[in-house]
């Protein structure tokens, strides 16, 4: 039998990750496989009874809506999977079933070069409040930014960075989406970022009504929709003279993390060109 692992939500058919671990696979002369499975909300339980029994089964991603859902099914959870209350990877250790989180990892690889830096000041805005923002507010926190965190409920952004240290602040989406006259401070050494986590501007969804007048000079604007790769965002960011960082950064990031608790394998990212090229087309 062949080992194998899975991306699993609902809707699945829309996934990159068949495509991003099948290429580290051959480009490695893995035998294995990875494949996406439809699991309806109601089957998190039973699809986990099941793979628990297959001795070739090696875990798997999970994306929404099941991120908080696995977590009663699983043996054990990581530290970082329950600090932000989402899980979206899990692999079997020893006959155990363990939930983890990559996503904050697969956020801050790309930042990585400006986050060995020295700033006199780290801010990001963030928008968004879900399982994604999640992630990747407990990231920033741990690397010394203070956060705006807005969303379509300042309340459930309050729930976010209630479960933080520091002093950040929420807002609503709507307070990006109209101008601002705000004096931004625009020394040398300050590292300012803004994150889009939400669906917006996602092929098929409404778009992202956001203002430029609130981004501080100098900013990276980071949007991690992948559908299109260069969203309406990253598209006027770039127009503007920003620097960007797109959705499939993240996504190759996190999924190299995963990759490796599945295989046991670094994954070739001297191929993440060529990998890319594929995703785009």
């Amino acid at each position: 039998m062949t080992p194998f692992a899975e991306v699993i939500g609902d809707p699945i058919a829309q996934s990159k990750s068949p495509r991003i671990h099948g290429f580290w696979l051959e480009k490695l002369g893995i035998d294995a496989a990875y494949r996406a499975h439809l699991v309806a909300p109601d089957g998190v339980g039973a699809y986990l009874a099941d793979r628990r029994t297959d001795p070739d089964w090696r875990g798997c991603n999970v994306t929404m809506p099941h991120k908080q859902a696995v977590q009663p099914f699983l043996d054990t959870v990581s530290r970082t999977a329950s600090r932000i209350g989402a899980i979206n990877t899990v692999y079997v250790q020893q006959d155990r079933l363990i939930g983890d989180n990559t996503d904050g990892e697969g956020f801050l690889e790309p930042l990585t070069q400006w986050l060995g830096q020295t700033h006199l000041f780290r801010m990001a805005r963030v928008l968004g409040a879900g399982g994604a923002a999640r992630a990747i507010t407990a990231a920033l926190v741990d690397h010394g930014f203070t956060l705006v965190v807005a969303g379509r409920d300042a309340a459930k952004c309050e729930t976010i960075l209630a479960q933080l240290p520091g002093e950040h602040h929420a807002t609503t989406l709507d307070h990006f989406a109209d101008p601002t006259d705000f004096a931004f401070d625009d020394r040398d050494g300050l590292f300012d970022l803004v994150v889009n986590t939400t669906p917006l501007g996602m092929a098929g969804r409404e778009p992202l009504r956001f203002d430029f007048s609130h981004v501080p000079p100098g900013s990276i604007v980071y949007d991690i929709v992948t559908s299109p790769v260069r969203t309406p965002l990253l598209i006027e960011a770039e127009t503007r003279g920003f620097r960007t960082i797109d959705g499939l950064a993240m996504l190759i990031g996190q999924a190299a993390a995963a990759f490796r608790l599945f295989f046991g394998a670094d994954a070739p990212r001297e191929h993440d060109a060529e990998l890319r090229a594929l995703l785009e087309s």
